[in-house]
């Protein structure tokens, strides 16, 4: 456990009779933190005790299939992550909650704000992802036409079980990581830990090409009218994932609705752990902005 990680308590929770490893600190109003694609709740090290730190119960759960949670050999869903989602939410927090979210942890948090308005109150997305799989318009060319090839490869039984043992090497996480990172600097040897330890569990590479199967569920287009609660939207300008081009559907919707939209110059996928020295400060800011705002209108 890091020096970072000390304040937060891992604990297991049983959900449909898999074990969901999860992790809580600090006092105040809770918020919750979903991780992106191949990540965990340690992809979170560095936002955790500062944002527990700043008056919040922070909770953050490895979604099954990903970190210490288990990897059955199932259908993997958006939906069935919400459900996850707002049953830990039934099960451990009962109170209004912020949700934050990177890549397909955003877009997992735009759908609770969206279906569940009476559990989350409101939330910050990083690099929202448009899908589960990206849409390949979504990527920049020839990206997208990879990402759709490898998919169906490593779907294959002969084929795809030696391409994922490939690709989970951990010089090749380094080198995607550095791909991927405006601020390569955040590319450690303990981030390609936290990737690549996971990927040695029992079912790594039966998750792994179920989810790149998987339909992609509601994009942001489709979410963002029903959008009741306040919205704080980071996008990193150098992601070559979801280039910072996607982000003008929450820019041009905040003239509309209540978000704020912002970039980070030289940043990638995921501003949080590329630079948490500027996102921390700008989510806890917009937190007690939001707070004011609340309080503001229960007096009127």
């Amino acid at each position: 456990m890091t020096v970072a990680m000390a304040t937060a308590i891992a604990q297991d929770w049983h959900w449909q009779g898999h074990q969901i490893r999860w992790t809580v600190a600090g006092e105040g109003q809770p918020l919750i933190l979903l991780h992106g694609f191949g990540a965990s709740l340690g992809h979170w090290r560095n936002n955790i005790p500062v944002l527990a730190a700043g008056g919040y119960r922070v909770y953050a759960l490895d979604l099954l299939g990903f970190g210490a949670s288990d990897k059955p050999d199932r259908d993997y869903s958006l939906d069935l992550w919400a459900d996850l989602v707002t049953d830990f939410w039934d099960a451990h927090i009962q109170q209004p909650t912020w949700v934050i979210g990177n890549s397909i942890g955003a877009l997992l948090s735009l759908m609770l704000l969206v279906n569940q308005p009476d559990r989350f109150c409101g939330g910050v997305l990083l690099n929202c992802a448009g899908g589960l799989n990206h849409r390949p318009e979504e990527m920049i060319w020839p990206l997208g036409w990879v990402m759709s090839s490898f998919a169906k490869v490593v779907n294959t039984p002969k084929i795809g079980p030696f391409l994922f043992n490939q690709v989970r090497q951990r010089f090749r996480i380094r080198q995607t990581l550095r791909q991927v990172y405006g601020n390569r600097k955040a590319v450690t040897d303990e981030l390609v830990d936290l990737i690549y330890e996971p990927s040695c569990d029992p079912g790594a590479y039966e998750v792994f090409a179920a989810i790149l199967r998987s339909p992609a569920g509601p994009s942001p287009q489709e979410l963002l009218p029903q959008l009741q609660r306040p919205l704080l939207v980071i996008w990193g300008e150098a992601d070559p994932w979801t280039p910072v081009s996607a982000g003008k559907i929450f820019q041009k919707a905040s003239g509309q609705q209540t978000i704020e939209y912002l970039t980070l110059p030289a940043t990638g996928h995921c501003p949080h752990d590329e630079r948490p020295e500027l996102v921390n400060p700008l989510i806890l800011n917009w937190l007690d902005r939001q707070t004011i705002t609340n309080r503001a209108l229960a007096v009127v």
